[in-house]
C-alpha cells in the first residue's frame, strides 16, 4: 500500500472494514479530502483541569476521579470559558498495525478560540493515536474567549490518518515549491522542512489588519451559519502608521498571512501551531489544510492562510512581513476523491482575512 495521508475514499473504506467505528452513519459532509472530521457524544464532563490518563488507565477511569458533573448535549448545551470539559466522541477506532493518526481542530473551531484536544486511552500525548489503537476517542474542550452552544453530533475537532513516512524532507519541500509554488514568495524561507508564512499589517483598502475577541459576549452557537453579528464579538483593527500591532497577554486576535497559501492536490499541509523561535505567541490552532487549498483549477488562488494568535505572559510587538509559523507539507497516499474547494462548496476556499463561518 503507498505511504501518506489517508484520503477520503480511503477514510470511507477504513470505516467500511471496522477500522472506525461510528454510533451512527457517517453525515453526508463528515469525510473530507485528508480528514475525518468527529461528533461529539451524548454528554459532557466537566472536569477540575485537563489531564492526560497515562499509559496504566483509560480515560473513563481517570473521569471517575476528576468528573466534577456531566452535562448532557442531546437538546444543546453552553460551555462556558475558562472551564474544562470531556465529552467521549461518537467515533471510536480499531486501527490496522500500519495505519497511526493525529487530530487537530477545525478551522472554525481554532477561529473561535475554542481549544480542544483528542485523548486517547492510555495516551501519553494529546491528538496523536498510535498505530493498532482500538478504542474510545474523547475530546477535551475548553472555550476560551467565547461561550459556545454544542449539542450531540456537533463537530469541533477532525482526524488524520497515516501509513508510513508522509512528512517531505526539506529538500522535497524546495522541489516542490519549485515546481508548485507552495507560497506566493518566490524566495520563500524554507527550513526544519517547512516553508516560513509571514504575518500582513498593511491590510485591505480600507487598512482592516484583523479582529481582536472581545470579552463577555453572548453565546456562539457552533452549528449556526452566518448568525452573529461581527461588532456584537470582536473588535475591527487597522493599520497603524508604525506598521506594527502589539499583542496583549492573553488576548484573542484573528490576522492573516502576507502569502498566498497553495496546497497541491497529491499534498497536505499543516501549520506548526508554536514555533520557540519566532517569540512567546502561538499561531494557528487549527493547523490542517487540505489537498486543493488555494489551488487554481479548485477555484482558490490568492487564498492566504488566516492566523489565529495569541500572546503569552507578555506584551509582543509584531511587524508587516514578520515570521510567524512554518506549513509543513506532507504527501497523500493517493489523490483524494474531491478537492478542498469547489468540489466540496468549503468555507474558507480564496479566503483573506475572514473570521469564522458562524458571523455576519
Amino acid at each position: 500500500m503507498e505511504q501518506g495521508i489517508l484520503p477520503d475514499r480511503e477514510i470511507a473504506a477504513l470505516n467500511a472494514a471496522g477500522g472506525i467505528v461510528a454510533q451512527r452513519p457517517f453525515d453526508p459532509d463528515q469525510v473530507q479530502p485528508a480528514s475525518l472530521d468527529l461528533r461529539l457524544g451524548a454528554r459532557a464532563h466537566r472536569v477540575r483541569a485537563s489531564f492526560l490518563p497515562g499509559r496504566q488507565r483509560s480515560v473513563a477511569e481517570a473521569l471517575d476521579r476528576f468528573s466534577l458533573h456531566t452535562v448532557e448535549l442531546g437538546e444543546g448545551a453552553v460551555l462556558e470559558t475558562g472551564c474544562v470539559y470531556i465529552v467521549p466522541l461518537m467515533e471510536s477506532l480499531s486501527l490496522p498495525q500500519d495505519v497511526r493518526a493525529s487530530a487537530n481542530p477545525k478551522s472554525s473551531t481554532g477561529r473561535l478560540d475554542i481549544f480542544t484536544r483528542v485523548i486517547t486511552d492510555r495516551a501519553q500525548e494529546f491528538d496523536k493515536v498510535p498505530a493498532g489503537y482500538d478504542g474510545p476517542l474523547y475530546l477535551e474542550i475548553s472555550p476560551r474567549t467565547f461561550p459556545v452552544l454544542v449539542r450531540q453530533g456537533s463537530r469541533l475537532s477532525q482526524i488524520r490518518f497515516r501509513r508510513g513516512r508522509a512528512t517531505l524532507t526539506g529538500e522535497e519541500l524546495v522541489s516542490l515549491h519549485a515546481g508548485s509554488g507552495l507560497t506566493s514568495t518566490a524566495d520563500a524561507n524554507i527550513s526544519g522542512g517547512g516553508i516560513a508564512l509571514s504575518v500582513d499589517l498593511r491590510g485591505d483598502a480600507q487598512g482592516l489588519i484583523g479582529y481582536r475577541g472581545k470579552r463577555h459576549t453572548s453565546v456562539v452557537d457552533v452549528d449556526r451559519r452566518a448568525a452573529h453579528a461581527v461588532l456584537d464579538f470582536w473588535e475591527p483593527l487597522h493599520a497603524s502608521r508604525s506598521g506594527v500591532l502589539v499583542l496583549d497577554p492573553n488576548e484573542f486576535y484573528i490576522l492573516v498571512s502576507e502569502e498566498a497559501v497553495h496546497v497541491p492536490p497529491d499534498f497536505a499541509a499543516e501549520m506548526t501551531p508554536y514555533d520557540p523561535l519566532v517569540g512567546e505567541f502561538r499561531v494557528h490552532y487549527a493547523g490542517f489544510f487540505d489537498p486543493g487549498f488555494g489551488h487554481s483549477d479548485a477555484g482558490g488562488a490568492g487564498s492566504r492562510a488566516v492566523l489565529e494568535v495569541r500572546s503569552h505572559e507578555v506584551p509582543f510587538i509584531l511587524e508587516h512581513g514578520q515570521i510567524v509559523g512554518r506549513l509543513i507539507y506532507e504527501r497523500m497516499a493517493t489523490r483524494p476523491k474531491r478537492l478542498y474547494g469547489a468540489d466540496l462548496n468549503s468555507n474558507y476556499q480564496a479566503q483573506g482575512l475572514k473570521l469564522s463561518k458562524h458571523f455576519v
